[in-house]
């Protein structure tokens, strides 16, 4: 289980395109047709991009290339319905359920109708494709997180190798299972907008709602380097200067997804330095001395990715526009930031993974034990 490398996506909707970019760097500077991540673990969007990673592990760059052209040709209409009828009918819905108290109207499931990812799910990811890979040993493992909503735990679902098995912790287990598109899309189901998904006897959605340990399993799969790729930047938001406008709907729902997607994220990587750190102090003669320090690397965007969304959100269809304003969630960059599936603003995503990637080559090149010539040592 030694001397593996592991690739870490987690969530952020549409932002989901960054790490794209990021890809297409470490393609290049980590040349070869070879996978250079033999375990590969995703959660929300990042769960549809370590899918298709996962199931082109035999050539890397091909897999890059084809997540590439699927971001940038997105249209919101291939991720969720955005008619005119079906929003102005769920919307109805919702204030009909809340007016009534649910007498005679059955409970609305979410705002929006994503059967359309279901398809393109169901169309770009090839479950036998991990199969070959592993069993070609291109590929050690393949893990989807979604969270279960019968048991609050968060659920690893696993596709591995010989050598991997199933764990548990407080609310969180692995589960050896054969990954298809329905576990992608169970993991990418954020709570309230997209519909829960059933795998075998529960409903789940998104796995960032409950994997308070978003590296674990990777390590629990023998990894000792870990490459993260986050989908939000760490740059302080300056203190208002005046009375700040009581926040929206938009603003509280795209606070708490930033919490799901990168404040578990930090919090973890934070608790693998303090014990990288303990280790370092014991003896060589303690029994923990036997488990070895795990390299990280935190890629995260370079720029504020709200703003981006804000030149990008009148491309959101204006039936989307006009139910989320309905219910008080429109007008925030960082909610507009998650639904946004259009090929313009994924494109600059990608564009901007791809320079925060080059710039972050010699630390990559670190990580995989290489020269700047890109030998390894």
């Amino acid at each position: 289980m030694a001397d593996k490398a592991a690739l870490v996506l987690p969530g952020g909707g549409a932002r989901g395109a960054y790490q794209v970019g990021v890809l297409k760097a470490i393609g290049e500077i980590i040349p070869g047709r070879a996978n250079p991540f033999p375990i590969v673990t995703g959660i929300s969007a990042g769960a549809i991009n370590a899918g298709v990673v996962a199931s082109n592990a035999d050539d890397f760059g091909r897999g890059i290339e084809r997540l590439e052209k699927l971001w940038s040709g997105l249209r919101c209409n291939q991720v969720y319905r955005t008619g005119w009828l079906h929003n102005l009918t769920t919307g109805l819905h919702w204030l009909a359920a809340m007016t009534l108290g649910g007498l005679g109207v059955a409970n609305p499931k979410s705002l929006f109708d994503n059967r359309p990812l279901a398809e393109l799910l169901e169309r770009e990811f090839h479950p036998q494709r991990v199969s070959e890979a592993i069993d070609a040993n291109h590929l050690h493992a393949l893990t989807v997180t979604a969270s279960g909503y019968s048991t609050n735990r968060a659920v690893t679902f696993f596709q591995a190798g010989q050598g991997a098995s199933e764990w548990q912790a407080l609310r969180r287990i692995g589960r050896r299972t054969r990954i298809d598109h329905r576990h992608l899309l169970a993991s990418s189901a954020l709570p309230l907008i997209f519909p829960a998904q059933r795998l075998e006897h529960e409903f789940y959605g998104d796995g960032g709602m409950r994997q308070t340990a978003p590296l674990k399993p990777a390590i629990h799969l023998g990894a000792d380097r870990l490459l993260v790729i986050g989908t939000r930047d760490e740059l302080p938001d300056p203190e208002p200067a005046t009375d700040t406008a009581y926040p929206t709907l938009g603003d509280i729902g795209g606070s708490l997804l930033d919490v799901i997607f990168m404040d578990h994220v930090s919090a973890d990587l934070e608790r693998v330095e303090r014990i990288n750190q303990l280790l370092e102090r014991l003896p060589e003669d303690h029994d923990s001395a036997r488990k070895r320090p795990v390299k990280t690397l935190l890629l995260r965007p370079s720029e504020d990715l709200r703003a981006i969304a804000e030149r990008h959100a009148h491309r959101i269809p204006a039936s989307v526009k006009a139910l989320l304003r309905g219910i008080g969630a429109w007008g925030s960059g960082r909610m507009a930031g998650f639904l946004l599936f259009e090929g313009e603003y994924c494109r600059e995503l990608i564009e901007l993974g791809y320079r925060d990637g080059l710039a972050a080559a010699e630390s990559i090149q670190e990580l995989f034990g290489q020269t700047a010539a890109g030998h390894l040592r």
